[in-house]
C-alpha cells in the first residue's frame, strides 16, 4: 500500500455472528477469524483487495472507521495536531511490525492511521 491509501475499514458490530451473515449475504464478503486475531473477524471483498474487520461496538466506536496507510504514525500525529486536529487514540501496537492510532479532524470525523505490515495469514 502506498502512503495515503485507505488500507482497512472496521465496522462496529454488536453481534459478530449476525453481522457476518448480514455482510457475507449482502456483499459476498468472506469473513473469518484469523489466527492471532481471535475475536476480531476480518472481511475481504470479492475483489481480494478491499477488506477490514468486524470490531466490537462501544460508546466511542459507533460508525465505520477507515484506516489510512502512513509512513510514520508519529510524524502524522504531530502534523495532525499542528493542523488543529486531535489525537483520539495514541499509537498502539497491532503486532511487532505494525501500529495504529486515531485522529479527529476539524469537523469531528475520526480517521485511523496504520503503519507497518501485518501477517494476516
Amino acid at each position: 500500500m502506498a502512503h495515503g491509501d485507505i488500507t482497512h475499514i472496521d465496522i462496529p458490530v454488536s453481534d459478530f455472528e449476525k453481522a457476518s451473515a448480514f455482510y457475507s449475504g449482502l456483499f459476498g464478503w468472506q469473513i473469518a477469524e484469523v489466527p492471532g486475531y481471535e475475536g476480531y473477524p476480518m472481511w475481504q471483498a470479492p475483489n481480494k483487495i478491499s477488506g477490514g474487520g468486524l470490531a466490537p461496538r462501544d460508546e466511542g466506536f459507533t460508525q465505520p472507521r477507515s484506516y489510512v496507510e502512513v509512513d510514520s504514525i508519529d510524524e502524522t500525529l504531530a502534523k495532525a495536531k499542528d493542523a488543529g486536529g486531535t489525537v483520539v487514540r495514541e499509537k498502539s501496537e497491532i503486532s511487532p511490525t505494525s501500529w495504529w492510532a486515531v485522529i479527529e479532524d476539524l469537523d469531528g470525523n475520526t480517521i485511523a492511521l496504520y503503519e507497518g505490515t501485518t501477517d494476516a495469514g
